[in-house]
């Protein structure tokens, strides 16, 4: 994309890469989504009412050190360490060394026997290394010991660490702290007092991927957070309920909103 200015609108995805928002020549078309005062290093984007609350969260309050009634700064990527080695003798995944993610599958699967309790085992150890990382979760920290300790505990069980190699990704697990929405890379940033976590764990074995994710606390955390976690999941929790056979998309839509 091409501006007048320097600035060049992007958003930065974990799995996709740097990616264009907006691909116009045009400096007005630019206007009508973002505000700039030449000089300054920060740009505010334009948007309307509807969707002004989640706009400040994905972008505008990246701009700030501070986050408004809060004594948290803002969030900040730290340095992320080399990969970790997979040993060469555990099966890697299609995409792995092709840096494009796979594509969506054009109909439903249906698995046999054997592949059923294949998935029930990959899904089983995605839980168990879910749980170990857990149990890590505190003040002090780095996000980066947390995909260490997940790293190894998923090849040492002849497995492999899904994430790892999928597009660009380059960990073995997805952690994303506080205004982080999903898919955060690991690296050298410390967790503190007030954070919350959330863990995201793929891992693959026998050919299937099992994964899982939760959401921690990382000590003291504010009511604001902890309501957020709470509907968050009670909103998941319902969706799951009466996904079955046979049960419309829109239905379990319409429970999670």
């Amino acid at each position: 994309m091409v501006a007048p200015i320097a600035i060049q609108p992007r958003i930065i995805s974990s799995f996709l890469g740097d990616c264009l928002f907006i691909q116009s020549t045009s400096f007005h078309a630019l206007s009508r989504f973002f505000r700039h005062t030449r000089g300054r290093k920060h740009v505010s984007m334009l948007n309307s009412r509807k969707f002004s609350g989640l706009t400040n969260l994905l972008f505008n309050r990246r701009t700030i050190e501070e986050l408004p009634n809060s004594k948290r700064k803002c969030l900040r990527a730290g340095k992320v360490s080399p990969h970790r080695p997979v040993p060469a003798h555990i099966p890697r995944p299609p995409y792995v060394n092709s840096k494009k993610p796979p594509g969506f599958a054009s109909r439903p699967e249906v698995h046999d026997k054997k592949g059923i309790e294949c998935m029930k085992a990959s899904g089983k150890l995605a839980a168990q290394v879910l749980q170990y990382a857990g149990t890590l979760i505190k003040p002090g920290l780095t996000t980066d010991e947390i995909d260490e300790a997940v790293h190894h505990m998923i090849i040492n069980n002849g497995a492999y660490p899904s994430p790892l190699g999928y597009g660009r990704f380059p960990k073995s697990v997805c952690t994303s702290v506080n205004e982080c929405i999903c898919h955060g890379i690991p690296d050298s940033r410390v967790l503190e007092d007030g954070d919350i976590v959330n863990i995201d764990i793929t891992v693959y074995l026998n050919g299937y991927h099992g994964d899982t994710s939760t959401t921690y606390f990382v000590g003291d955390v504010d009511e604001e957070a902890r309501n957020l976690v709470k509907v968050t999941k009670e909103c998941l929790d319902n969706a799951i309920s009466i996904c079955a056979p046979g049960v419309e998309f829109n239905k379990v839509g319409k429970t999670i909103q």
